[in-house]
């Protein structure tokens, strides 16, 4: 299939059904020397797979990585890494009376219609069990950009109509300790609050999830069609589920005036203000890299829906399986890991721009 691939030097492809045997993936361009702690790839894992409390999906999965090649004594070694991850509780008959039907906002009907075949269990590969290998990816990025100082935040800050009004940079232990990875408590129990409510009344919701992204390399992000921005935006809109993206000011920079809205600079380069998000002219320019994810309500919903069948027949669609309410926590170390893929991307790319 076209279109499974991800990067230009630090390159990412991925295979595998949520349903199918395993999922997994192929990095290609990761430098060689680069001692990788497996364990913090499999924390990352931890924080996006299911069953991890009352509130997600109950599917059980140990989404144990396994790494089949491009690492040797705990180092990379330049060569192509392959790894995998084992799919152990896929429940196919759950999704047996979907065999001739279109779910309502899934991808079911425009697979089928490109393809003329479609798996319909879980989704196949339009299912959000494939991000699991953009988590291994991503985690390994952020090793590599750690040792360049690069650091991320990344946090719900919306759920429905509950915001988190900041922008600020929280560490990881204050956003772990929140089931919801919202690092304000009293917010993070009111989202909580409606996630309950909803799944009692058969719905789902959804939400927003911010990235704050410090200590970025000045000059990463290329001219007119690779600018930065778009990158991250490319990246983020490819995640299941996303519906918008914005960074800096985003919408809001059109309530305000220019004389507001420009960041002037101080004499160390830095800027006053950070209206821009860290990136101008497509370029970043060192101070914080802050984007929004925003993420649709999830389309499988636990109520009788009205659809139609593979011979246009309509017909009443019963919601069953297991299934997220909210997608947005478990999607917290999936926008993490694309933004890491992008920003180390762009760095080995500028890296060769200039000798």
């Amino acid at each position: 299939m076209a279109g499974s691939s991800f990067g230009t030097l630090f390159k990412l492809s991925t295979f595998g059904e949520s349903h199918g045997v395993s999922m997994g993936g192929i990095i290609d361009g990761c430098p060689s020397g680069i001692e990788l702690d497996l364990l913090q790839i499999q924390a990352d894992l931890n924080r996006r797979k299911p069953g991890q409390n009352s509130l997600v999906s109950e599917r059980k999965e140990a989404d144990e990585v396994q790494i089949l090649s491009g690492v040797f004594e705990g180092k990379t070694t330049g060569t192509p890494i392959g790894f995998t991850i084992q799919n152990k509780d896929q429940n196919s008959k759950d999704y047996s009376h979907l065999k001739d039907t279109y779910r309502p906002s899934h991808a079911d009907f425009t697979y089928e219609k490109k393809y003329g075949i479609r798996d319909y269990r879980g989704g196949g590969r339009s299912s959000a069990r494939e991000t699991v290998c953009r988590v291994v990816a991503g985690s390994i990025a952020k090793q590599i950009l750690a040792k360049l100082g690069v650091q991320f935040s990344t946090y719900v800050k919306q759920i429905g109509r509950i915001e988190l009004v900041s922008d600020s940079f929280f560490n990881q232990e204050l956003i772990d300790a929140s089931i919801l990875r919202c690092p304000e408590p009293s917010i993070s129990q009111q989202m909580q609050a409606e996630i309950v409510d909803c799944k009692a009344a058969g719905d789902t919701l959804g939400g927003i999830i911010q990235c704050v992204i410090t200590d970025v390399p000045i000059g990463l992000g290329e001219p007119v069609f690779d600018k930065l921005h778009a990158d991250l935006g490319k990246a983020m809109l490819s995640i299941n589920a996303v519906k918008g993206f914005e960074y800096g000011s985003g919408f809001s920079s059109v309530t305000m005036k220019g004389s507001e809205h420009n960041d002037t600079f101080e004499s160390s380069g830095a800027t006053k203000t950070n209206f821009s998000g860290g990136i101008q002219g497509g370029i970043s320019n060192g101070m914080p890299i802050v984007c929004r994810v925003a993420f649709k309500p999830v389309a499988t919903i636990m109520k009788t829906q009205e659809s139609i069948n593979n011979k246009g027949q309509e017909i009443l669609l019963e919601g069953k399986g297991r299934h997220d309410v909210c997608v947005v926590p478990r999607a917290v170390p999936i926008v993490e890991a694309m933004a890491a893929l992008t920003i180390l991307d762009h760095y080995l790319r500028q890296k060769a721009n200039q000798l």
